[in-house]
C-alpha cells in the first residue's frame, strides 16, 4: 500500500482523514482478491486510475472498486482489454446492472437472453454482473475473433448494426476516455 500512496496527489495522501483510511482499507481488500493482474503494482495503478471516472455513474467506493476488479478478471479472461469493455459497459447501460433495453437485451453488457438457450443454460441470470460479464466478454471475443481483430466491425456485430457504424464509433469515443 506504501506504493499506493506515491502515485495519489499531494492533497489526497496527506489527508489523514477517515474517507482516505476507509479507501484504503477498501483498496487493499479489492487488490486482495483480483487474481487477473501481473502483481499487486499493477493493481492499484490500474483500480485507482479508471476508480475516478467511474465515480459519475457508481458512487459507493468498495462497489466501484469491486466492479472494476469483476470488469477486469472477466475481460482478461476472455483475451479483451478491461478499458474496452469498460467503453461498452458505459455505451450499452452506463454501468446499471438492472439495464433492460426495448429489444430484451439484459444487464451491464445488454446481452441477449436467447444467449442462455444457444449455450444450453436457460437458467442463467444475466442480471447477475458476474453472469453478464461473462457472457458479454465472451461474445465480444468471438465476433473479435470472427472478424480478425477489427474492432469496428466487432462491435457493429455485437450490437446487432453490423455494417452501420454509428454504435462503434460511440463505443471507441468512450474507449478513448477510458485508456
Amino acid at each position: 500500500m506504501a506504493l499506493l500512496v506515491f502515485y495519489l496527489p499531494v492533497s489526497v495522501a496527506q489527508d489523514k482523514s477517515e474517507d482516505h483510511q476507509e479507501l484504503l482499507t477498501i483498496l487493499k481488500k479489492t487488490i486482495g482478491q483480483s487474481d487477473s493482474f501481473e502483481d499487486e503494482f499493477d493493481a492499484q495503478v490500474w483500480l485507482i486510475s479508471k476508480s475516478n471516472p467511474l465515480k459519475r455513474y457508481i458512487k459507493d467506493e468498495e462497489k466501484r472498486l469491486d466492479l472494476l476488479r469483476r470488469i477486469h478478471r472477466a475481460a482478461t479472461r476472455a483475451g479483451l482489454s478491461p478499458e474496452i469493455v469498460l467503453a461498452v459497459i458505459q455505451i450499452e447501460s452506463a454501468f446499471n446492472p438492472y439495464a433492460l433495453s426495448h429489444a430484451g437485451a439484459q444487464g451491464m453488457m445488454q446481452v441477449m437472453p436467447f444467449w442462455k438457450n444457444e449455450i444450453g443454460r436457460p437458467d442463467d441470470n444475466l442480471i447477475d454482473v458476474e453472469t453478464n460479464l461473462r457472457y458479454g466478454c465472451t461474445i465480444l471475443k468471438h465476433y473479435l475473433d470472427r472478424e480478425k481483430g477489427h474492432l469496428t466491425n466487432a462491435l457493429a456485430r455485437y450490437n446487432g448494426s453490423y455494417g452501420k457504424y454509428w454504435y462503434p464509433e460511440k463505443v471507441l469515443v468512450a474507449w478513448d476516455r477510458w485508456k
